[in-house]
């Protein structure tokens, strides 16, 4: 049997089906929100877990893990953030998206890009501004919004609106150049 990668982090996953499948996988250490009801009590845990241990943050691709993972964001502006594209958290039949239906390389692809395997992040001196989006069509424009799916999905960053996109690529380190890269190779639908 294969030797699980021991994360050293506790993993905030919204329900035990998601711990499951990443137990699966990986010697891990999960903290369970309980779906959309995390409240001031697991805030104040996840605080102290991150002060501790660290956290990363890996709810579902859907609007209530979107939802928990900015309240989280919010209240441990430090914590890591590992992201699945909705394909990949798909069910094989009927039911909603989650980290439970994710297969181990893709698991291990999104744990990576935060844990530093196959990162393709790095450390950036210059924040990106309005007029880098605005250069490279991720903003105001009629089809940013499949450029700005394009290159979430690219970058396994979730997927961010006009508002939330240049927030989400500075946080995670993305340079100009980087955007520059993938938008080079978009073939616009």
């Amino acid at each position: 049997m294969v030797e699980k990668q021991k994360i050293n982090e506790v993993i905030v996953v919204e329900g035990r089906d998601d711990t499951a499948n990443l137990k699966r996988y990986f010697d891990c250490e999960t903290y369970e929100t309980g779906g959309s009801s995390i409240d001031d009590r697991d805030l104040e845990r996840l605080k102290r877990l991150e002060d501790k241990r660290g956290i990363i943050v890996f709810t579902d691709p859907d609007f209530q893990g979107e939802r928990i993972r900015k309240i989280i964001m919010q209240a441990v502006p430090n914590a890591k953030h590992a992201f699945l594209n909705r394909d990949e958290a798909r069910p094989k039949g009927k039911g909603s998206l989650g980290v439970e239906h994710a297969k181990y390389e893709d698991l291990k692809r999104a744990l990576n890009s935060v844990l530093g395997g196959d990162a393709v992040l790095t450390e950036q001196s210059v924040k990106l501004e309005q007029a880098d989006l605005m250069a490279l069509g991720l903003i105001m424009r009629a089809d940013s919004r499949k450029r700005r799916e394009y290159v979430c999905e690219q970058l396994r960053i979730g997927y961010a609106n006009g508002k939330q996109i240049e927030k989400r690529l500075n946080m995670f380190g993305i340079s100009k150049t980087q955007l520059e890269t993938i938008m080079a190779s978009y073939k616009g639908v």
